[in-house]
């Protein structure tokens, strides 16, 4: 397995990450995306991904790390090393902060030019902002990437996949009552599928409320599976090489 967009770089997990990583590989989880979130989580990102074989790293500003200093000069080096698989986490957040819209507008689209120039995935976090996402990006030649953690408009899932988008999915899809991801994953085609934890958050059941690791992709795993009705061992190979596909840097 593969998960795809785990947070070992930052706290609680990052003081750990030895042990995070040795329970994950004994779970199954022979594949871990770092991702980055500001200047501070890049470089960690950056030195997993160079000492352990298994992780790979993205680099990015997520939306509510804009106050940060922005080294777009570093970003763009950062992105030619060899163990960095894409350019994230980026996005729009408008459930924390609405006044900055346009200052996380402007940052999110220098960061997709900058992909599309050096011809990296992006991983986008949208909450509450996926119509305007999808807005930004629609004319976009040459870019690809995947919504991570996707449970906006379940109609939107249709037109990012239109526009060769994947689509994560995390612990949510384990909740009982959460319906929205349980039919995004639906009718989402297996092609267009990646499995996540976001670790330490959204852990799934039987941990929800508890800190989140990668160890717990299985838990998002079987409840895909289940709901496709297809054998685990089939949607391992599924979006381990969906994967691989968008991040071609994985081996």
């Amino acid at each position: 397995m593969i998960d795809t967009h785990a947070h070992i770089n930052i706290a609680p997990l990052y003081e750990n990450v030895e042990d995070i990583i040795n329970k994950a590989t004994l779970a199954g989880v022979n594949k871990i995306i770092a991702i980055g979130i500001n200047n501070k989580t890049n470089l960690r990102a950056l030195k997993l991904a160079e000492h352990y074989p298994q992780v790979y790293a993205t680099v990015g500003y997520h939306p509510s790390e804009i106050a940060d200093k922005l080294d777009f000069i570093t970003l763009e080096k950062q992105l030619n090393h060899p163990k960095v698989v894409g350019l994230g986490e980026i996005g729009l957040d408008l459930y924390w902060q609405k006044d900055n819209l346009v200052k996380q507008q402007e940052v999110f689209l220098k960061q997709i030019e900058l992909a599309i120039k050096t011809k990296m995935p992006v991983v986008i976090h949208s909450r509450n902002s996926a119509d305007l996402i999808y807005q930004l990006i629609k004319t976009k030649k040459h870019l690809k990437g995947v919504m991570h953690c996707y449970s906006e408009h379940e109609e939107l899932s249709e037109k990012f996949i239109e526009l060769g988008f994947y689509l994560g999915i995390g612990g949510i899809i384990t909740f009982k009552n959460d319906q929205i991801v349980k039919n995004i994953a639906l009718k989402t085609p297996l092609k267009r599928l990646l499995i996540e934890t976001d670790s330490p958050y959204l852990a799934p059941t039987p941990y929800r409320g508890k800190t989140n690791e990668p160890k717990n992709v299985v838990y998002v795993l079987k409840a895909l599976a289940n709901l496709k009705k297809i054998s685990e061992a089939d949607l391992i190979k599924i979006t381990s090489d969906n994967a691989k596909m968008l991040f071609s840097k994985i081996k």
